[in-house]
């Protein structure tokens, strides 16, 4: 969907949500689509604890990414930005509310948002 506003087009956003039980436990997934990015919620509970942005660079063959509100020590939502950010070439905001009780939920979900983006990649 593309609006145009003062006669130059522009993406509108768009939102996209989707739900998959991992590990016994209902995790939840909100995407909003941005002109050039997307903004990545997951968590199994309503609640933004931290959010993380990361971006490709031309100094660098990794993308940028920093915490930009939460607890510094718990780096997933920067790691899962980054990675994400270097797989789509956007930039990328996400908020990471799982509880890490399990060392491999973590990795079960970053899976399960790999198979929509292979999916829908139209709404990232």
């Amino acid at each position: 969907m593309t609006e145009t506003l003062n006669g130059a087009a522009s993406d509108a956003v768009t939102v996209h949500n989707f739900s998959e039980k991992i590990s016994e436990q209902v995790v939840h997934f909100h995407v909003m689509k941005l002109s050039g990015g997307f903004f990545l919620w997951v968590g199994s509970t309503p609640v933004l604890s931290n959010l993380a942005v990361s971006m490709s660079s031309k100094f660098d063959s990794m993308p940028l990414s920093t915490l930009v509100m939460g607890d510094p020590s718990n780096t997933a939502a920067s790691s899962l930005a980054q990675r994400l950010a270097k797989r789509t070439k956007k930039q990328v905001f996400v908020s990471y509310s799982i509880p890490m009780t399990d060392s491999s939920l973590g990795l079960l979900v970053e899976n399960r948002i790999k198979k929509e983006l292979e999916l829908h990649p139209e709404h990232f």
